[in-house]
């Protein structure tokens, strides 16, 4: 008799249920849980706020014209034709983010498919881009860095495809990513000089053979890619000049950005939040360098051997078989550190230091990070959860002010209670430069009923009784306005470097402490003093 059969048997059908195929699927329906589970909780951000109005002022006036400050128009005319279809509102404007969120998830599965990942590489990888705490929330952001982050990804297909089976098509689709990519924000270049740069020393080294026809193919390419960028630049042919002169504006513009250091940072900024949100997968990817380094170590020991055996049999007349050097999926390791390295020395460098720029790192770290991935690695990394969800808790789902570095400029919930007051009023004046994101919230015809100043003006205005509610900035408004009442809210906040470094360990632990803001003063008319 055997013991343990029924046990036996029902381990044997949970591991047949559980095939790579499924697991992957439970994966990419977390992140889509993750990614559109109440979407529009938050108000937007500051810079969804602008990029929503820009959207909605090329739907509804058909108005659109490239400026470097707002990066490029892809993001635009993406979201526009998301509000013609579906309307125009806060969750509308961030499902196409959610959406490519899910698919940069998706298209590991192509790499395993392609052989690059084995079955835990390519469920730890997917796991880790489902459950990044910055990768979930900047898939809940109208920017323009997950449509770059996806883009990116497409390319990296691309390309391999291209290498293995020197088809057109997948030419043709890199051109494609490429000009998308072009078209969308002016990091694009980074990851174009850290692919070309590897490639070229993949063509150098010789383990890359180009097929006969490439000349065709890349001329094909970039005419695709030239189309794309001529298309979006020139607005569509209505500003045809622009296709001239987005090159030499974007670069003049980030390059004053960068030495001016607008919203600086010091080089390790990046680090600090890879440490602050992404820990498990950052220590992994060190990890993983280090596992790397050892096996290439051992690998060349093993072909020091086998050279010194070949060479004495050859000597002795015998026939032996060359070694086989090349391994595509060693390759792709090495490619994915030096990736990763390039990014982050390249982000470290730039002057403009900003939360959302660290999905551009951490998509070649996930994948070091899945190098030689044992069952104990596999098993660490699930384990990881434990640190990531409650982080990822904190900053996405928490419908309130949260002191965190992930957190730049976002729009204070307290401008519920501001636009509440609006709502309830005749009129409203604002008096002040700070007036985002009520210019989104206010469009149409419901935009008649604020009058926007852009300063503090004579306060006699305001006598006439035209105005029930009147909108400052604290830094530069009225003691007080006859017949109203003062009251000061949070427009917008962000983590205060400055107030918080001297307690950075109990800030770690318990991300409380002073933010950084910005307020403004709301004068409501009193009407028991009417």
């Amino acid at each position: 008799m055997v013991s343990g059969g029924p046990a036996l048997g029902s381990a044997k059908k949970i591991h047949q249920f559980l095939s790579t195929e499924r697991i992957f699927f439970f994966i990419l329906i977390l992140a889509a849980v993750l990614r559109f589970a109440f979407l529009d909780l938050k108000l937007f951000h500051h810079d969804e706020a602008i990029h929503a109005w820009f959207s909605y002022k090329l739907l509804t006036e058909g108005t659109y014209i490239y400026d470097p400050s707002f990066h490029g128009p892809l993001l635009y005319y993406v979201t526009a034709g998301m509000f013609a279809l579906f309307g125009d509102s806060d969750l509308v404007g961030r499902v196409i983010p959610s959406l490519l969120g899910i698919l940069i998830v998706a298209l590991v599965w192509p790499l395993h498919k392609l052989g690059y990942l084995d079955r835990r590489q390519t469920l730890v990888a997917a796991f880790f881009l489902a459950i990044s705490p910055n990768m979930v929330y900047f898939s809940r952001f109208l920017r323009n860095d997950i449509f770059i982050l996806f883009l990116t990804f497409v390319l990296l297909l691309a390309l391999l495809l291209y290498f293995e089976k020197g088809q057109l098509r997948w030419a043709a689709l890199a051109g494609i990513a490429t000009g998308l990519g072009l078209a969308c924000k002016e990091n694009m270049p980074i990851v174009l000089g850290i692919f070309a740069l590897y490639i070229l020393y993949l063509l150098w080294t010789k383990k890359v053979i180009l097929p006969p026809q490439w000349k065709r193919d890349f001329f094909l390419s970039i005419l695709v890619l030239g189309g794309i960028v001529v298309l979006f630049y020139s607005s569509f042919g209505v500003h045809p000049e622009r296709v001239l002169t987005w090159a030499p504006d974007a670069v003049s513009h980030w390059w004053a950005m960068h030495e001016q250091e607008r919203i600086g940072g010091p080089f390790f900024f990046y680090i600090i939040l890879f440490l602050l949100y992404e820990l498990p997968i950052f220590v992994l990817a060190i990890v993983g360098i280090g596992q790397f380094l050892r096996a290439g170590r051992v690998k060349e020991e093993k072909d020091s051997m086998y050279h010194l055996v070949r060479t004495s049999l050859q000597q002795a007349g015998l026939k032996v078989p060359a070694m086989r050097t090349f391994d595509k999926k060693e390759e792709f390791f090495r490619f994915c550190i030096v990736w990763m390295l390039l990014s982050i020395a390249a982000y470290a460098y730039i002057g403009e230091k900003v939360p959302w720029l660290i999905i551009h790192q951490i998509l070649p770290v996930v994948f070091v990070a899945s190098y030689a991935m044992t069952k104990k690695k596999a098993l660490i990394a699930l384990a990881s959860v434990i640190f990531l969800a409650p982080v990822l808790w904190h900053v996405a789902y928490v419908p309130a002010d949260v002191n965190e570095p992930i957190v730049q400029v976002q729009n204070s919930e307290d401008m519920r209670e501001v636009m509440a007051l609006i709502d309830n009023s005749n009129a409203t004046a604002i008096a002040s430069d700070r007036y985002w994101p009520l210019p989104w919230y206010y469009r149409g015809d419901k935009s008649e009923k604020i009058s926007y100043y852009g300063k503090k003006i004579d306060e006699n205005t305001f006598r006439s009784g035209k105005f029930d509610v009147v909108i400052t900035s604290d830094e530069d408004t009225y003691d007080s306005l006859p017949g109203f009442e003062k009251q000061t809210y949070n427009l917008n906040y962000w983590f205060s470097w400055y107030d918080n470094k001297d307690r950075i360990p109990a800030y770690y632990f318990l991300r409380d402490g002073k933010m950084g803001n910005m307020r403004i003063d709301v004068f409501v008319k009193n009407i028991s003093a009417v």
